[in-house]
């Protein structure tokens, strides 16, 4: 498998990453590879990077709304050194947690195409491969929640999202879903502060059980 940094396989995806750079020459604009600790037990999985996020800083859910209330989270629940994330050369560190995306390049409108999603699952897919100490995976949103079934060659009617719903993976491994912590998630109230935070407890529940 190609590198990731390398990808081009998503031809609207890729020309619409050279016009980006040709506008913001100061921008990452490429795809944005995983954060976080090699050995993880906890891997969570986002929908793609945002224009002016982490398509901008070169790491995921760094630099826009979305990654306020992840990182101020993952903080708050002892998986990050500190609660803002603001580069890739800012310092912070993951503790056993690491963040990757359904889709690894920024989409037109933050609206990936079915076909992109699947093109792209090979990294997801590759990741839980070689990720044998995941134990937990948290999907933001319904299409991260397929992105991880499609990952395991599961049907996609075989489980249903819910927020904070927990569904039994084969290899002993837990998914985990949550409402995305979009800025219009947020805002609407379909996603509050104190319910991100039971996901979050959730987590911790199933990780210190082990």
């Amino acid at each position: 498998m190609e590198p990731l940094l390398d990808c081009k396989d998503c031809t609207r995806l890729a020309d619409f990453l050279t016009d980006v750079r040709n506008k913001h020459p100061d921008y990452h604009a490429r795809p944005v590879e995983p954060f976080g600790a090699e050995r993880a037990r906890l891997l969570i999985v986002g929908l793609a990077p945002g224009m002016h996020g982490a398509n901008r800083s070169g790491r995921p859910f760094t630099g826009d709304y979305a990654g306020i209330l992840l990182y101020e989270t993952l903080h708050q629940f002892g998986f990050a050194s500190r609660p803002v994330s603001l580069s890739r050369n800012d310092g912070l560190l993951l503790t056993d947690c690491r963040i990757t995306n359904a889709v690894k390049c920024l989409p037109p409108e933050n609206k990936p195409e079915p076909a992109e999603i699947k093109n792209c699952n090979r990294y997801l897919s590759h990741e839980l491969q070689n990720s044998s100490e995941v134990r937990v995976i948290l999907a933001l949103g319904l299409v991260a929640h397929k992105a991880v079934l499609m990952a395991l060659g599961l049907k996609q009617s075989s489980l249903a999202f819910a927020h904070n719903a927990r569904h039994d993976l084969p290899g002993e491994r837990i998914l985990i879903d949550s409402y995305h912590c979009s800025r219009y998630n947020t805002q609407t109230r379909r996603l509050t502060t104190e319910g991100f935070h039971d996901v979050f407890r959730s987590i911790r529940t199933e990780l210190d059980e082990l």
